[in-house]
Formats: C-alpha cells, sequence, structure tokens
C-alpha cells in the first residue's frame, strides 16, 4: 500500500508542480542541463570531430554561444595547425554551408550530431554547429526568442564571411522549429534563404507535449490538455513549424523516419503537404522534397545519418540551387 500511495502521490504532484512552477516545463523540454556527453571538452573539438575549430559568437550582450567549424574535404590538407582566422576565411571557398540546429538533449558534441558533420564534411560541406545559449559551453538561458536570436546571429555572421557560398539551414527535432523561426526572420528582413531542412520536424511544440507518453497519462484529466497548451504559451513556447511554413517560400528538404518514437511521421507528412500549398498559392517554383524512411530501415528519431545515400540526396537537392 505504501508504494501504491507513493505512485499516486507522484502522479498528483507532477500538474501541481507544473502550475506552480511553470518553468519546469521549459527546463523539460530543452534538457540543456543534460550536458551529454560530459567528458568531452568542447573547445578542443579535435578528440571527437577532425578538421573542426571551436569558436564563440555574441549574439547578445551577455550571451556568448559556442561554434564548431567542421570544413568540406577540400580543405582537409591545408587545415592543419590553422585557427579560428583561417577557418573563418575558408568559408568563401565557394563549398556550400550548412547551419546546424540541434535538437534538445546534449551538447554539439554528441555522437549522432558528430556522425553527421563526418558525413557532409566527407561530401563537401561547411558544417557550423551551434549550441544555442545555456547549451554546451554557452551562457544565458535558453528560450525560444533567445535561439532563435543565437540562429540568426550565427546565420548573418556567416552570410558575411561566405561570399556567394549557397548557406542552408537544418534544423533537427527542437531545431527544426528555431531553423524555421531563423528562416521567418531572414524571410521578414527581405532576404530568403537559399535553402531549409527539416530532419524529424513536428508541426508545432504543443503537439508534441501533448503526444509525449508521461503526458497521455493526465489527458483523461479534465482540461489537463488545454492546461499544458497554456502554460506553453505563458512560456512563449511555441516553434510553430505549420505556421512558418504556411508563409516560408524557400526551398524545402524533409526527413523523416517512419519509426520516429519522438516526433510523429505524420507531422512531418503534414508539414510537406503546407509547403506545397504555400508555393502553390504564391506560385513559387522552388525545390521541395520530403524523403521518407521505412520502419524497417530502425532510422528512428536520431539516426537518419545512417543512410548511406543521404549525403548524396542533400548534394543532389543542393545542387538544383545552383542552377
Amino acid at each position: 500500500m505504501k508504494v501504491i500511495s507513493f505512485l499516486v502521490l507522484v502522479y498528483v504532484t507532477v500538474p501541481f508542480t507544473i502550475y506552480l512552477c511553470p518553468w519546469i516545463l521549459d527546463y523539460a523540454i530543452f534538457a540543456h542541463l543534460l550536458r551529454l556527453p560530459y567528458l568531452v571538452d568542447l573547445n578542443h573539438p579535435e578528440y571527437v570531430l577532425n578538421h573542426t575549430c571551436n569558436f564563440y559568437l555574441d549574439p547578445e550582450e551577455g550571451v556568448r554561444v559556442g561554434v564548431w567549424h567542421t570544413l568540406p574535404a577540400s580543405q582537409w590538407d591545408e587545415a592543419a595547425g590553422r585557427g579560428p582566422d583561417w577557418y573563418r576565411k575558408a568559408l568563401g571557398d565557394g563549398s556550400p554551408v550548412i547551419i546546424y540546429l540541434h535538437g534538445n538533449v546534449g551538447t554539439r558534441a554528441k555522437n549522432h550530431r558528430v556522425q553527421l558533420a563526418k558525413i557532409l564534411s566527407s561530401a563537401g560541406f561547411h558544417v557550423l554547429s551551434l549550441d544555442y545559449r545555456g547549451f554546451g559551453d554557452s551562457t544565458g538561458e535558453p528560450s525560444e526568442r533567445g535561439m532563435t536570436t543565437d540562429a540568426f546571429h550565427l546565420y548573418t555572421w556567416v552570410k558575411q564571411h561566405s561570399g556567394g557560398s549557397l548557406v542552408c539551414l537544418w534544423g533537427h527535432s527542437l531545431g527544426s522549429g528555431v531553423a524555421s523561426n531563423t528562416a521567418v526572420k531572414v524571410q521578414e528582413q527581405g532576404s530568403i534563404v537559399d535553402a531549409l531542412i527539416l530532419e524529424a520536424p513536428f508541426t508545432n511544440i504543443g503537439e508534441v507535449v501533448v503526444d509525449f507518453p508521461l503526458a497521455k497519462l493526465y489527458t483523461f484529466l479534465p482540461g489537463f490538455e488545454l492546461f499544458l497548451w497554456n502554460t506553453l504559451e505563458k512560456n512563449k513556447l511555441i516553434f510553430a513549424n505549420e505556421d512558418n511554413l504556411k508563409v516560408l517560400t524557400c526551398p524545402l528538404l524533409i526527413l523523416h523516419a517512419e519509426d520516429d518514437d519522438m516526433v510523429p511521421y505524420s507531422m512531418g507528412q503534414k508539414l510537406y503537404q503546407i509547403s506545397l500549398r504555400t508555393h502553390r498559392e504564391r506560385s513559387k517554383e522552388v525545390p521541395l522534397k520530403m524523403i521518407s524512411y521505412p520502419a524497417t530501415r530502425g532510422f528512428s528519431h536520431n539516426d537518419i545519418y545512417l543512410d548511406p545515400d543521404l549525403a548524396t540526396s542533400v548534394g543532389d537537392f543542393l545542387q538544383k540551387l545552383r542552377g
């Protein structure tokens, strides 16, 4: 009976705790305090990722964010012993640049993020991997506004130093919301991002939270789902990919595994259909594509990088943008 009473107490305590301390929901969504992997020195990326330089940017006063710049294969031989200034100049070599915006939990050194950077680097891309404020060794506290500001600042910085090179925003999971927010911000300022790649994207963060297994334990309670939505709105956490794609006119590639156990595959399908309608209504003829991965391949939420054809698929998509 004591065990049952304890479980009931815990069950009842969760919604009351969120009600009294709504910031807890932010921490649960970002999971930025889980700085996995713990033993990696982010100032020395060479321990896990070759041909990579660490540097920092200051998107706002009092905020400093860490970035890894991984070179394309064409620059590997010249990179030995080079520092941030040389890496910055190398951005203008004409190779496409991918700004990688990761999901929640962990840092830019997490294994699936490192493996993706290796693949893209080998395929001839610059890869800039950002740890938003509050993540990794970046200062500050995460928020939707702050993370979008960080990504926009990095995008602007890359555009300033990459000459005429193509610059692509790649957002995975939570990062898909940051990426589409950033693309909207660029468009609002009169430009269009060269390309947007969304990996395992959701429609909006609320639908992911409500679909989470722990949240489903409470859905039978009257008003609980509305309570979650209201808390997210109060915390200014929306990450509305579906709304963003209703206005974005940039080239778009969506990557989603059918067996994704975190973000339902149906959300990726819905986003693709929204983007098709947007471009049709605005008579925009730019590359739009969704690549689906069958459940039999077992890629789930984080392992699309295991697709041996990924680099070719991305390369073919971006090649269309070069005319």
